[in-house]
């Protein structure tokens, strides 16, 4: 069943790390919440079947109004067919995170709230700019918990500068402390563009060692491993019956829409991406037309892109699948690449599926390269 997505790329400030499309504007939220809607209607059509997953990421929609959110959810279920047991997700900042706004999530039909607590150190928060502290977390979380949501992920950032193993483990602790279902864990990235990179490129900061950084993915496989949490994804651990079904999707080939500025739709054959621009984005919108770009797959792109997405996986690549879908070329040109891996320990080949062993994950982007083919 296909999976929805909804861009939100309102926040209230920009964090110093972040790549992802979003705006400050917030005099144009109300627009654009017209627009989403507006949106649905003239791609009714894109996907068919019942949505089996929802997912408000950002940006920062907890930001929307009680309104905006009742207007979007109103109009969601309208002009979609969802699941009854579809999981909806909303990404939250913690300090967005009031006993009012949990009543308001609650009284919708959302079931999993994904947080970005990034770090439990308020010196680190302050230097990425994020707005709430690390006192706002358990608060949330506790908050939450009240209004009865039990479905919830936080996300951390480990590779700060001059961050040791000490501090990274006290926060993996205090993660694990929570309780919460589902944890995200990824290295900081320096992106280009971002006030990070330039810091970086001026000197003033320096990216964590290779080493250090390989220690600290360990640390953290360890430690979550022992606390309970399925390592079932590179970067995604959670508890038994609690896997993120919605970036699932991502990852087993199965089609979705996007919806908003900068969203990406993606129905098996081709991929499509929405202008990444809230104005521009609005303004087609509004023009009856959806600004935006468009590339068709051929069979090798296919095939790369189920060998990158697959392998991120616990269960890895279904080598029967494979040849179903691209045939027994690419099957064996598959299996003829992955020989030295085996051979080094760094991948497992079982009758069915090729996976990544637990070194194979630190060498993953090399492995998948290998296994690509290259027009």
């Amino acid at each position: 069943m296909p999976a929805l997505y909804i861009h939100i790329p309102f926040c209230k400030s920009r964090c110093i790390y972040c790549g992802f499309y979003s705006t400050t504007r917030e005099e144009l939220r109300s627009r654009y919440v017209d627009a989403l809607c507006r949106e649905m209607e003239l791609r009714r059509g894109y996907v068919s079947g019942d949505i089996n997953t929802v997912y408000l990421g950002g940006g920062t929609p907890s930001q929307l109004s009680a309104d905006e959110l009742q207007r979007l959810f109103s109009y969601i279920y309208k002009v979609y067919s969802v699941d009854p047991g579809a999981e909806v997700t909303i990404e939250c900042n913690p300090d967005d995170i009031t006993p009012s706004y949990a009543s308001l999530l609650q009284s919708l039909p959302v079931n999993r709230v994904s947080m970005g607590a990034q770090t439990f150190s308020d010196e680190r928060l302050r230097f990425l700019h994020r707005r709430h502290n690390a006192q706002e977390v358990s608060r949330a979380v506790e908050i939450l918990r009240k209004a009865g949501i039990g479905n919830i992920s936080v996300d951390l950032m480990f590779g700060f500068p001059d961050e040791t193993l000490s501090m990274w483990q006290s926060d993996i602790d205090s993660a694990v402390a929570l309780g919460v279902e589902h944890i995200s864990a990824y290295s900081l990235m320096y992106e280009e563009g971002t006030p990070l990179y330039k810091m970086l490129e001026s000197g003033r900061v320096k990216e964590t060692e290779e080493e250090q950084s390989l220690a600290m993915y360990n640390e953290l496989i360890d430690r979550l491993s022992a606390a309970g949490y399925e390592h079932y994804e590179i970067s995604n651990f959670a508890k038994p019956g609690y896997r993120s079904r919605h970036n699932s999707s991502y990852w087993r080939h199965v089609p979705y829409i996007g919806l908003g500025a900068a969203a990406h739709s993606y129905d098996l054959t081709s991929r499509q991406w929405n202008v990444a621009d809230v104005k521009a984005y609005i303004d087609s919108i509004c023009s009856g037309t959806v600004n935006a770009e468009r590339e068709e797959l051929d069979m090798n792109t296919r095939y790369n892109d189920t060998v990158m997405t697959s392998l991120r996986t616990a269960e890895g690549i279904s080598l029967d699948e494979l040849e179903s879908m691209f045939g027994s070329d690419c099957l064996n040109y598959c299996l003829a690449q992955s020989r030295r891996y085996i051979a080094d320990g760094l991948l497992e080949n079982s009758p069915h599926t090729l996976r990544l062993t637990r070194r194979g994950l630190f060498v993953s982007d090399m492995i998948m390269s290998d296994l690509m083919i290259v027009d």
